[in-house]
């Protein structure tokens, strides 16, 4: 199928805009890069898509020729009439104007197994990752562009665990379906994007009435991870030193080793511990 393109350039000239540092806009444009998000979606005809920072709706036009139907969220009121001018001639775009951190995804997209799309700022990458995971109704597949650095750290293993790729890992399998170069974007950001494909698993690694335990030790362990776990746990916790030697002995844990090196199964294992001991 050929894709129509939209040239935004006459949008901003018409309605004066220019693109906001506070709300890290950075709008995608060039038809290559787009192409890369639209290919890691991997749309069809039946799909209702989930987009997350519309901006003057240079990806949402793509998507509408291409799903069911577009649920495109914008927090800036700025983009609101632009945004509704480039897509006048979609029928199947539904706009939302708000912060997609306080708006469930349950309320917002009806279907059980959308698909979400999304150019999101930098600093906000980790907030809009784990409130789409932790969605009552989540999707069958997220697709994101952000920060390239921000990517690799989500795919890390093997040692270099951080709390964000543990927080993602979690919920789903995840790849890089490529890099965007900066200049793709206006205004140009000073680093590289990545396309982040997360596949979601039909149930989480963790069961749900165990994550709030899983996160909270997890948290706990990544607050000082220049410190070993035996340190980390217990001022995370609140509890002795003593109490978490046992905690992590029981579990087949070294407390000499740091949160990093820790794979999902080691802090699965240390639920299940937490959860076993005497109150």
């Amino acid at each position: 199928m050929k894709l129509s393109y939209l040239n935004i350039h006459p949008l901003l000239k018409k309605y004066g805009i220019r693109p906001k540092k506070s709300l890290g806009q950075n709008f995608l444009t060039e038809p290559a890069g787009l192409n890369k998000v639209i290919e890691a979606a991997q749309l069809d005809a039946e799909d209702e898509v989930l987009e997350i920072g519309a901006g003057l709706g240079s990806l949402t036009c793509l998507l509408a020729q291409l799903a069911r139907k577009v649920i495109a969220v914008e927090i800036d009121r700025v983009m609101l009439k632009p945004l509704e001018e480039a897509l006048a001639s979609f029928s199947n775009v539904q706009i939302i104007e708000g912060d997609i951190l306080s708006l469930p995804p349950d309320q917002l997209v009806k279907s059980q197994n959308y698909v979400v799309v999304a150019n999101i700022p930098y600093y906000i990458s980790s907030a809009i990752i784990r409130h789409l995971m932790e969605a009552q109704n989540r999707p069958r597949r997220v697709v994101l562009t952000v920060q390239k650095e921000v990517a690799e750290r989500v795919l890390a293993r093997d040692g270099k665990m951080s709390l964000l790729s543990l927080s993602v890992q979690v919920f789903g399998e995840v790849s890089i379906a490529g890099v965007i170069p900066a200049g793709s974007f206006l205004p140009a950001p000073e680093v590289d994007s990545a396309v982040l494909k997360i596949e979601l698993y039909p149930e989480p690694l963790v069961p749900m009435n165990q994550q709030d335990t899983f996160f909270k030790l997890a948290h706990a362990g990544f607050s000082q991870k220049r410190k070993t776990l035996r340190n980390s746990l217990a001022g995370g916790l609140g509890i002795s030193g003593s109490e978490i030697e046992k905690l992590l002995s029981d579990t087949g844990i070294d407390p000499q080793r740091r949160a990093e090196t820790l794979s999902i199964l080691d802090w699965n294992r240390l639920t299940q511990t937490w959860l076993a001991r005497p109150v």
